[in-house]
This record gives structure tokens, C-alpha cells and sequence, in this order.
């Protein structure tokens, strides 16, 4: 363990080439990415339900010690828009939003989130995040939009919007802007709507530059022009103060209440971040160390939960920003960082006069940016069983309580995935007796002749306990399909292993092809699993010598077998060995006068 520790705190390899224009491109990205960081954090933060400076304290904590700890050069930490919303839906189930209940709720839940990842990277279990396939993270996401954007319509409305101790369904919202239409504030959807239209407009025409900055200045000023009563609502003044110690606040006794939805929160902060700092790895051509990547965000979000600051994740805006600016080491990360607490302390005034429309309007736009129609298009056209999967995730997350939808995703996607593997592909081969070496070859697709004592198949898939069901009922049809005594050869290469309920299955079946007089042989198996059978007894338990190397191998075993009488009557001589048999008598033909 003091080995691994000392391989943490050793001095990063960009260090020892550090330079005057390296430092440069750093601070030129910091300050972009500043500037960029500062409308999201702040709409992250009310996504999840905290107040504004608490997104800008997880900025600040979390990019650093993320930064620093992990692997990656660009990779981003801080507030993320699935991420929030995982932590409002998980802690409004036990306190009111905006309590001092709440807020302990979140400390407590990022700590435990952090503890997870922290726990997983020195483990080394870096490769659960592949339970999680990419299908369950676009129904996920898709879902957490939808749910992100209808969340916000009280406030682009104007609104007062009503908290509860728990999360309201989303269809909620519309439903109660239907109902009363009345309440709704003109100049408060006006300012909305043009910062919605101002940030799609230049991310879609001048996506360098800092679209949600831009509207949400654009939106700031036209409440300044349309709304002279002061009528609408604002975020308000932040504390001019950085991030303080929040121990106190931590509440242990809610640990094993929120342990399943920190779980959960855990494993969809680790696949956001590995997948962006693996997507940034491959534009940059950096080696990347996924457990040094978990145990980052996993320092990431307790050193956030002690200082003031709720769950974290990759940013992939932030970090793609950061890469495109030119960051060349962890320090953009660290005087992005640097920049945002120089605001908060010497302007903290600034986000006094921010609209809650236009920032809702910047949040519907972060929410557009996360439902990803063509994805979902491409997995749909892609695969039946990812689509059903895409779909029961997106509707998990719209209907029940949002964590669980990503359970929900990842089992129904084992279940799918274990139904394939269930039934692997079990093909009729034959040689093509008009190629010289006669290779064995797929009867449907080359239009072969088979042989009408000797059946040969070929097995592509795994024989383990929930495949068994499917081959032995394969192999018994086939053996009553062939005159007695039945002759059948499986070719093995597409086997990857044998497990010990198919070695049972398969004693079962050779004995009885045996008891009718018959032979079943396997050959073409990978040395690999020869040698797992060898080492689990398997090889010994079916017999060595019913296993050959190759389908040759196992052809003249079978020949010196077959029925003299059937080989007389057939014309198609499959294979070389036929030459040795009887000679196939010709059909009388009756000539009728």
C-alpha cells in the first residue's frame, strides 16, 4: 500500500517539462474557462436545489484536487447538470429544499459519493463503469433533461415555484402551468425566451465563443430594459467568501439511507468523467490511468463535501473549452479555479442582478445540449435490445425516483445481454469439396452438401450454465435427426470457455450418443480453454480422446465408423476419405418403350 501511496504524491511527469510558453497556454485557458465556468455553476447549483455559491465552492475545491489527483491534463471537475439533478431527486427525499436540513443532506451524500469512487480506485475496480453501457447513459441523460428543462419552467414563467420534501414528477410543472395560466409573468418568459434564442444562435453559428455568457448577459440587460417595476426575480448576492469548513454539517446518520443513491451518483459521476477524459486522451494522445481517474473524482467530491460544496463530475463543456483554449498541464484547472474565487470575493455583487429567467433559460439550454436525438436515433436503428433499453432508462427516469433509473438501465441491460449469450449461434458446416483443401464452411451461406451420416456444427458463443438448456436441446433434436448410430463433430473455435455445468451437459449427451452405438466429438477448442478444462478437470471427466485438434482429426475418426451400406448409395462424397468406401452405385434407369 505505501508503494501505491508514494506513486500518488510523486511529482507529475508535465512538471520536469514545464515551460515559460507552457504556463502561458495555462493561464490563457484558466481564464477562459473561468469565464465560461461561472453562469454554469451557478445554474448547476439550483438544479441541485443548492444556493448559487455553493456551485461556485465546488468549482473552485473540486477542478483542483481533481485536477492534481487524477490523470488526465484537460479533464474538468465540478458541477454537472445529470449530476445535480441525481442530487436534488436523492436529497429531497429527506429534507425540504433550502433548509439547513438539505444542505447537510447534500454534504453528507457527496462524501458518501466520494468515499465510493475513492474506495473503487484503490481497489481497482476501475472496470465496473463498463456495467454501465453507453445505451443506459443517453436514456439517462435524455431523461434527466427532459426532467432538468421542465424544472425550470416556474422560473421562466415567473412562477414562485413550491418545494416540497420530495421531487415532483415532471410532468408536474406543465400540468400546473396549464391549470393556471394566469399566473404566468410576460416579462419574466420574455427575458427566457431571448436568452434561450441568443445562446442556440451563436452556439450554433460562433460556437467558440462563450455562448451561455453572452446570452446570459444579453438576458440580464433585457430585464433591465422590460422589467423597470422590478417585478421579476433575481438569484441575488453571493457571500463574499470562499469555500469554508463544512464538517459540522456532515449528518452520519443518514449513511445507510443514502448509500443506494450515492452508489448510484457514484458510478454516473466515474462513467462522465472516464468517458471525457478518455474522449480528450485520444485528441491528445495522453495515457490515461482510469483508476487514478476514480480515485481523483473521488477525492474530488470528499474534499468538496468538507469545504461547502455538493456531488461533481467531468464537465465535458468545461473540459472541451479548456482543450480548445490550449491547456497544456493540470494548472488551467487550477487558475480557472483561482479565477472564479477572485470573483467571489472582489464581485460578489455581480450575480445580483442576474434574472431567474434568464438563468432557467441558460439551464434549458445546458438540458437541450444533454438530449442527444441523434444517439438516440443511432441506437434505435442499431439494435432492437438497445432500444428497448434506451427507452426503459429514459422512462425510469421520467417516472421514478431519478437514481434508480441508471439501476434500472443496467439490469435490464444484463438481462438483455445474458438472453444473447444464452443462445450462442449454432451453425450446420460442411467442406466445399470443390476448393482443394476442402475447408469447412457454412452450409446456408456456400450451398454445401452435407454428409448423410457425419453431422458437423459449429458453436460461436460460450457453453456456461445459462447456455446449457440451449445447446443440449440442440444437440438431442440433432442426434434423433440422424440415422443410428447418430455421428456429430462441434467445431470449437468460436468457444471462449467451458464452464462446469456444460462439461455436465456435455457427459449427458455423449453417453447418450454412446448408448445408441454413436460418437460425439469436439475439436478446434482454444488453448485456453483446454487449459481451464485441464486445470477444472473437465478434460478428464469427457475423455481426452473424444477432443481433437482439428475437424480433419476428427472426419477420419468418424470415417472409420461409418456405414459401409449408407456410403454405397451416396453420390456427393463430402470428404477425402470417401475415395476408401465402397464405390456409390449408379441409379438404374428403365427405359420404357
Amino acid at each position: 500500500m505505501s508503494g501505491f501511496s508514494l506513486r500518488l504524491i510523486k511529482a507529475p511527469e508535465w512538471l520536469a517539462q514545464y515551460s515559460k510558453s507552457t504556463a502561458q497556454s495555462d493561464i490563457q485557458a484558466g481564464i477562459t474557462g473561468a469565464i465560461i465556468t461561472l453562469p454554469q455553476v451557478i445554474a448547476y447549483a439550483l438544479i441541485a436545489g443548492m444556493p448559487a455559491e455553493y456551485g461556485l465552492y465546488t468549482a473552485m475545491v473540486a477542478t483542483v484536487i481533481a485536477a492534481f489527483m487524477g490523470s488526465s491534463y484537460h479533464l474538468v471537475t465540478g458541477p454537472a447538470a445529470a449530476i445535480s439533478i441525481v442530487v436534488m431527486s436523492i436529497a429531497s427525499e429527506y429534507a425540504t429544499i433550502g433548509s439547513q436540513g438539505y444542505i447537510s443532506t447534500v454534504l453528507t451524500l457527496t462524501l458518501l459519493t466520494g468515499s465510493i469512487q475513492l474506495g473503487l480506485g484503490l481497489l481497482r475496480l476501475g472496470a465496473l463503469v463498463n456495467f454501465i453501457s453507453h445505451t443506459v447513459i443517453v436514456g439517462f441523460t435524455s431523461g434527466a433533461a427532459l426532467l432538468i428543462a421542465a424544472s425550470q419552467l416556474p422560473a421562466v414563467m415567473g412562477v414562485a415555484k413550491k418545494t416540497s420534501e420530495t421531487t415532483e414528477p415532471f410532468y408536474h410543472y406543465v400540468w400546473s402551468l396549464v391549470l393556471h395560466p394566469e399566473h404566468i409573468h410576460l416579462a419574466s418568459v420574455t427575458v427566457a425566451l431571448i436568452t434561450i434564442i441568443i445562446a442556440l444562435v451563436i452556439k450554433q453559428w460562433i460556437p467558440r465563443l462563450p455562448y451561455l455568457v453572452i446570452a446570459l448577459v444579453a438576458g440580464s440587460l433585457s430585464a433591465f430594459i422590460i422589467d423597470t417595476q422590478h417585478t421579476m426575480d433575481y438569484i441575488g448576492a453571493i457571500p463574499a467568501s470562499l469555500p469554508t469548513v463544512s464538517v459540522a454539517l456532515i449528518d452520519t446518520s443518514k449513511v445507510s439511507d443514502l448509500f443506494s443513491g450515492a452508489f448510484a451518483l457514484a458510478m454516473l459521476g466515474l462513467i462522465e468523467a472516464v468517458t471525457i477524459a478518455r474522449s480528450l486522451a485520444r485528441k491528445s494522445h495522453q495515457h490515461l490511468s482510469g483508476n487514478r481517474e476514480f480515485i481523483g473524482q473521488g477525492a474530488a467530491n470528499i474534499g468538496t463535501s468538507l469545504l461547502s460544496g455538493f456531488a461533481s463530475s467531468g464537465s465535458f463543456t468545461r473540459s472541451a473549452a479548456n482543450y480548445d483554449a490550449g491547456a497544456k498541464t493540470p494548472v488551467a484547472s487550477l487558475v480557472m479555479a483561482l479565477g472564479l474565487a477572485l470573483i467571489v470575493f472582489f464581485l460578489p455583487h455581480l450575480t445580483r442582478y442576474l434574472p431567474a429567467a434568464a438563468v432557467a433559460g441558460c439551464i434549458i439550454v445546458i438540458a437541450y445540449n444533454l438530449f442527444k436525438i441523434n444517439e438516440i436515433i443511432s441506437i434505435v436503428k442499431a439494435s432492437r435490445h438497445d432500444a428497448w433499453v434506451l427507452s426503459l432508462t429514459f422512462f425510469a427516469a421520467l417516472l421514478l425516483e431519478l437514481q434508480f433509473a441508471i439501476y434500472v438501465g443496467v439490469i435490464f441491460s444484463l438481462v438483455f445481454y445474458l438472453q444473447r449469450t444464452s443462445k450462442p449461434t449454432i451453425i450446420d458446416v460442411a467442406p466445399i469439396i470443390d476448393r482443394p483443401k476442402r475447408p469447412i464452411r457454412n452450409v446456408k451461406r456456400f450451398t454445401a452438401d452435407e454428409c448423410p451420416q457425419i453431422k458437423i456444427i459449429r458453436i460461436d458463443g460460450s457453453l456456461f450454465f445459462g447456455a446449457v438448456d440451449h445447446i443440449q436441446q440442440h444437440l438431442r433434436k440433432l442426434a434423433s435427426s440422424l440415422p443410428s448410430p447418430p455421428k456429430i463433430i462441434v467445431v470449437g473455435k468460436g468457444i471462449n470457455f467451458i464452464d462446469i455445468a456444460a462439461i455436465e451437459m456435455l457427459e449427458q449427451e455423449i453417453h447418450r450418443i454412446e448408448v445408441r452405438g454413436g460418437h460425439l466429438l469436439v475439436c478446434s477448442l482454444k488453448g485456453t480453454v483446454l487449459d481451464e478444462m485441464e486445470k477444472n478437470g473437465g478434460l478428464r471427466k469427457l475423455g481426452k480422446a473424444r477432443f481433437c485438434e482439428t475437424p480433419e482429426e476428427a472426419i477420419e475418426i468418424m470415417m472409420h465408423e461409418a456405414d459401409s451400406s449408407i456410403c454405397q448409395h451416396c453420390t456427393k462424397r463430402i470428404f477425402k476419405e470417401c475415395a476408401s468406401k465402397p464405390t456409390p452405385i449408379e441409379p438404374v434407369v428403365t427405359h420404357i418403350s
